[in-house]
């Protein structure tokens, strides 16, 4: 629900090669963006190629606010486009953080957006700054731009450049590129995020999510493997499978929450993971009620599978804003939490009287959920039991989330008993860890469950520090 007290992913990605059948390409990629709008509201922008010239346009807002039909009207035109909606969980929430990010070097341009978090971001940019590379923005990303653009002055083409510059990186990346003749798409040994291919005839297109294809009219051709590299241009399309390792370790708070329920990934769907999630919470915490509803959006798939599963029947327990977008946020708690009640409200005759399950996906800090609980008891709702379709969290996330710290996660400074307590319900049940894997039993790939078990797939930094760009001159020991 809202942004103070859910976890947000990091970014949605979009590229476009087009061989004629698609006219518009800085349309078709406004749209794939709006599709993915859900996978970062705090910045957007789209970098295009016209006859090998790149240049972008991008802002803090909404795709719709920063691209008005003035804005998109005036861009240039070309064949070729690469676009990106970001939520911050490295750097500052600036222009200057907004991608696509455009580099200029002595072989060409080249326009990158990037999904996910490097683990070696600080000493990738250690090593670049001492060799003088200067830096325009605090996110990992012109990291991996710029470590790109070091192998490509050594190198024949851009796709060798990035296959080397892949042996640097370590950490989550999903990444498309835009360089004078080619578009490129990246995904990390491990597939830490979503990268999906389509077309429209001979036109090729990638996207974060499949429902962004569905949005222009492509066709879902298959999801880019984990280390593999495409590569666009007029003689076709190329497949690099260098770093493909024959493992992964996909986030599965994708299937649980960030990704949208219409889309396909890995084999799976998102919404038959979620109902399935909330079948298996009706089989391990079965309780007797008289209604099952969901905290929309992201509640009501893992609510409709726990009240099949159960047999108790299925209701619509609140009304949501929909005028109101998931970035709106008053600035106190105070009015935070009377905020709730503008984004959502119960529907009383759905409650009143009744033994209600509530379904929500995860409790992160527990302030909003406090509120939506009293909301119930308002609406005159006899008992509460509420069920979450992930498990607690515990740990910090390295790859793409914003949970940098166990501090602040309400689960792993209370247990479940204490948690009930504090939000005064009947009962409280998370989904079971081993249950996990049982959420996409068709999907092509391992899970990354790091931030319930604390098993990272791959090292984590030894620690998350600050940006010494952002840090204020008292909270720093430099001079």
């Amino acid at each position: 629900m809202e942004l103070w007290d859910k976890l947000h992913e990091e970014c949605g990605v979009f590229g476009i090669f087009s061989k004629g059948e698609i006219d518009d390409v800085v349309a078709a990629t406004f749209y794939g963006l709006y599709a993915l709008q859900h996978r970062g509201q705090e910045s957007c922008g789209i970098a295009v190629n016209d006859d090998g010239v790149l240049s972008v346009h991008k802002g803090v807002g909404l795709v719709n606010e920063v691209f008005t039909p003035t804005v998109l009207e005036n861009m240039p035109r070309g064949r070729m486009a690469v676009g990106h909606c970001r939520y911050a969980t490295t750097g500052s929430r600036n222009e200057q953080n907004a991608q696509p990010l455009i580099l200029r070097h002595m072989k060409g341009n080249l326009a990158i957006a990037h999904n996910g978090n490097l683990t070696n971001a600080s000493e990738l940019r250690e090593q670049i700054e001492l060799n003088g590379g200067i830096f325009h923005s605090t996110s990992d990303t012109e990291s991996i731009a710029y470590t790109i653009i070091q192998e490509r002055l050594n190198t024949p083409s851009i796709e060798e450049a990035v296959l080397q510059a892949m042996d640097k990186l370590k950490g989550a990346y999903s990444l498309v590129i835009l360089s004078p003749r080619k578009l490129i798409a990246a995904r990390d040994p491990l597939g830490f995020r979503p990268l999906c291919m389509g077309k429209i005839g001979e036109s090729t297109i990638f996207a974060s999510e499949s429902c962004a294809l569905d949005t222009i009219g492509a066709e879902f051709v298959r999801d880019i493997e984990p280390g593999e590299v495409v590569v666009v241009d007029e003689n076709g399309i190329r497949s690099f499978r260098n770093h493909c390792a024959g493992k992964s370790a996909f986030c599965v708070f994708e299937y649980i929450y960030f990704a949208r329920p219409d889309s396909v990934i890995n084999g799976s769907s998102v919404h038959t993971a979620r109902m399935r999630a909330g079948a298996l919470l009706a089989l391990s915490h079965p309780v007797q009620a008289d209604v099952v509803i969901g905290v929309p959006d992201s509640g009501l798939d893992a609510a409709l599978g726990f009240a099949r599963q159960s047999g108790i029947p299925y209701g619509i327990g609140f009304l949501k804003n929909k005028y109101i977008g998931r970035t709106f946020i008053a600035p106190s708690q105070k009015q935070r939490e009377s905020a709730v009640r503008i984004k959502i409200n119960p529907i009383a005759e759905t409650v009143r009287g009744k033994r209600v399950v509530l379904v929500d996906d995860s409790i992160v800090r527990g302030t909003t959920c406090k509120k939506t609980i009293q909301l119930l008891r308002e609406a005159g709702a006899t008992e509460i039991h509420f069920r979450l379709s992930a498990p607690p969290f515990l740990y910090p996330c390295f790859f793409g989330t914003d949970i940098d710290s166990s501090e602040n996660l309400i689960a792993y400074r209370h247990s479940v008993e204490e948690i009930r307590q504090m939000l005064d319900i009947e009962s409280l049940g998370y989904l079971e860890v081993e249950d996990l894997p049982k959420l996409a039993d068709h999907a092509r790939c391992g899970l990354c469950d790091a931030c319930f078990t604390g098993h990272y797939p791959v090292e984590p930094p030894k620690q998350r520090a600050k940006s010494k760009f952002e840090t204020k001159l008292s909270e720093s020991s430099n001079d």
